[in-house]
C-alpha cells in the first residue's frame, strides 16, 4: 500500500469514529516517487518433492493446500490424445474428451447432471489435445465431496449421450464450414503441415469423412482403453487437508475395473522433413499473415545449460516484447507492424520449431521479413551488448516467480515436471543458469541453433501486392530463395484438399 494510499485509509477511518485525525512526520514521506524505498523481494522455489505423492496404484498426486478461501481446484493430466486415433477416425480423441463432460453419465443425463453442477456451483469440464487429455473440478470447499462424486462418476461412467453427440458434430461440421474464414487458421494449417507433415499427429485435420466415420461406439470404446488410472497424474490445491483427500482419491482411483490399452507414450516422432523456401496461400486481406519457421531439436536433456542461453538469446532477439530487437526494428522503427516476435520452442515430445511471426501491410511483408532475418543472422554474427544482456536476464529472473504465484500454480509446474519426466530440482536452478549466462554463450547457442537459411517462410495474403514490395523499392519477395515460391491452393474445408 502506497503512503498516499495509507494516509487517506487513516484520515477515512478517524472521521468515521469521530475523532482527530493523526498527522504524518512529513519526514516518512518520500518528496518523489524514485526515492522511495522497498525491502529486496526474497523468492525460494518450492521443493517438488514435498508436494509429491503416489497412490497404492501408482498414480502420482501434487497436493498445494492453501486456506486462504475456502476453494479448492483439482487437475487431472492423462497421457493420451490424437496421436491414438486410427487415421480414418481423427478427431475421435476431442470429441470423446468433449462428451465425457457435455454427455451424462450412466446414472444421470446430460441435463440431470448441468443441473446438479449448477446446483453446487462448481466448474467441471474435461478436454482433450494432440498428446495431453484431462479434466478439473473447481468448486467451494463445502460442497467438495458431492463434487467429486460428480467427477469421477463423469470420468469412470460417461454416457456419450447420442444427442449430446449429434449436436457436437453438428457444432464441428459447423467449424469446419469456417476454416477459410480467418487467414490465422489457414496460416496455421499450413504451417503445421509444412513443419510436420499432414500425417503427423499434431498437424491432421478432421475431415466430413472423418467425422462421418465416428459413432458413440468409437467413442465408448476410447474411453475405455486409454482414460485410465495408469494414464493419470492428479494436482490438487486449496482449502484441503493432504491426507484426507489422499484417502478420498484412494477411494476413487484404486478399484478401477478392467486394463487400458498402450498408450504408447511418447507419441511417434515426425518422419516429415521440411523443404525450406517461400510458400504462399492467396486471400484477400489487407495485412499478410507471415511465419518463418525452421525446426529445432526435440528437449528432453533438462540439465544442458545451453536451454537458460538460448532463452536469454531468444528474449533478446524477438521474446522480449517492446526491448527486443525484432520489435524495435520493425515497430518502433519502421512503423511496418504492430507486433513483431519470434519463439523457440522446448518441446519434450518431438522437435520444436523456432519462429519469427509478424503481420504486415501486404506491401511492407518483404521489408518486414527482411529486417526480421536480418536480426537473426546479426545476433548470429556478433556479440550482444552488455545492456542487452543485462536487461534480458533481469527480465526473466524477476518475473520467474510468478510460476509459483498461487497454490494451483505451484500443484500445476510440478504436475507438468511429471508428466514430461522432468526433475523438479529443474526450477531450483533456473534463476542461477540465467545469470550465469555470457555474451559469448548467447553468440554460440545463436550460431548453433538458428538457422536462417533453412526456413519455411509462409505467407497469407494477396500475392500481388506482396511479391512487388513496398513502394520505396527497398525489399521485395525477390530477396528470398532467388524469388522462388510454391503457392498452396486455399483448400476445401470439408476435405481438406
Amino acid at each position: 500500500m502506497s503512503w498516499v494510499a495509507l494516509f487517506i485509509l487513516l484520515v477515512s477511518a478517524a472521521l468515521a469514529a469521530g475523532q482527530p485525525h493523526p498527522v504524518p512526520e512529513t519526514s516518512l514521506i518520500p518528496t518523489r516517487p524514485e526515492k522511495l524505498v522497498f525491502d529486496e523481494l526474497k523468492f525460494e522455489v518450492p521443493n517438488g518433492n514435498s508436494y509429491r505423492h503416489r497412490l497404492s496404484n501408482g498414480v502420482l498426486v501434487y497436493i498445494a493446500e492453501d486456506h486462504t478461501f475456502p476453494l479448492v481446484t483439482v487437475g487431472i493430466q492423462l497421457r493420451l490424445g490424437s496421436y491414438l486415433e486410427p487415421s480414418d477416425e481423427v478427431g475421435l480423441a476431442g470429441l470423446t474428451s468433449r462428451l465425457i463432460r457435455t454427455g451424462g453419465t450412466e446414472s444421470l443425463t446430460p441435463d440431470d447432471f448441468d443441473e446438479q453442477v449448477e446446483f453446487l456451483a462448481a466448474r467441471l469440464s474435461s478436454y482433450g489435445g494432440d498428446s495431453q487429455a484431462g479434466a478439473s473440478l473447481r468448486c467451494i470447499t463445502p460442497v467438495l465431496d458431492e463434487s467429486l462424486r460428480l467427477l469421477f462418476d463423469m470420468l469412470r461412467h460417461p454416457r456419450f449421450d447420442t444427442e449430446r453427440l449429434e449436436t457436437e458434430k453438428g457444432n464441428v461440421l459447423e467449424s469446419m464450414r469456417q476454416r477459410n474464414d480467418d487467414a490465422d487458421d489457414i496460416l496455421g494449417r499450413e504451417w503445421s503441415w509444412l513443419l510436420y507433415g499432414r500425417d503427423h499427429y499434431s498437424s491432421r485435420g478432421m475431415t466430413r469423412s472423418n467425422l462421418e466415420n465416428i459413432a458413440r461406439n468409437d467413442l465408448i470404446a476410447f474411453h475405455k482403453k486409454y482414460w485410465r488410472p495408469e494414464n493419470m497424474i492428479v494436482n490438487v490445491s486449496g482449502d484441503i487437508d493432504t491426507d484426507t483427500f489422499l484417502k478420498t482419491l484412494e477411494g476413487y482411483l484404486k478399484n478401477w475395473p478392467g486394463e487400458g490399452a498402450d498408450n504408447h507414450w511418447p507419441p511417434p516422432q515426425p518422419v516429415h522433413s521440411p523443404v525450406p523456401g517461400v510458400y504462399h496461400v492467396e486471400k484477400d486481406i489487407p495485412q499478410g499473415k507471415v511465419r518463418i519457421s525452421h525446426r529445432v531439436p526435440q528437449w528432453t536433456d533438462w540439465t544442458n545449460h545451453d536451454r537458460a542461453a538460448i532463452q536469454v538469446m531468444n528474449e533478446i532477439l524477438g521474446s522480449g516484447g517492446l526491448t527486443s530487437r525484432i520489435m524495435k526494428r520493425i515497430r518502433s522503427d519502421e512503423g511496418l507492424a504492430y507486433s513483431a516476435r519470434s519463439s523457440f520452442s522446448f518441446n519434450a515430445l518431438e522437435p520444436g520449431t523456432f519462429t519469427v511471426s509478424f503481420q504486415s501491410k501486404n506491401s511492407t511483408v518483404a521489408l518486414a521479413a527482411l529486417i526480421a532475418l536480418e536480426e537473426v543472422r546479426r545476433i548470429q554474427r556478433e556479440l550482444v551488448s552488455e545492456e542487452e544482456l543485462a536487461v534480458a536476464k533481469s527480465s526473466l529472473i524477476e518475473t520467474f516467480p510468478r510460476r509459483f504465484e498461487s497454490a494451483s500454480q505451484i500443484a500445476s509446474v510440478f504436475s507438468t515436471d511429471a508428466f514430461f519426466d522432468r526433475c523438479h530440482d529443474y526450477w531450483q536452478l533456473w534463476r542461477s543458469e540465467v545469470e550465469a549466462v555470457t555474451l559469448d554463450h548467447v553468440l554460440n547457442v545463436a550460431k548453433t541453433y538458428l538457422n536462417p537459411e533453412e526456413v519455411v517462410f509462409l505467407v497469407v495474403g494477396k500475392w500481388e501486392e506482396i511479391s512487388s514490395g513496398d513502394s520505396d523499392g527497398r525489399a521485395s519477395m525477390k530477396a528470398f530463395f532467388r524469388g522462388e515460391v510454391t503457392h498452396l491452393p486455399l483448400r476445401d474445408p470439408f476435405t481438406l484438399k
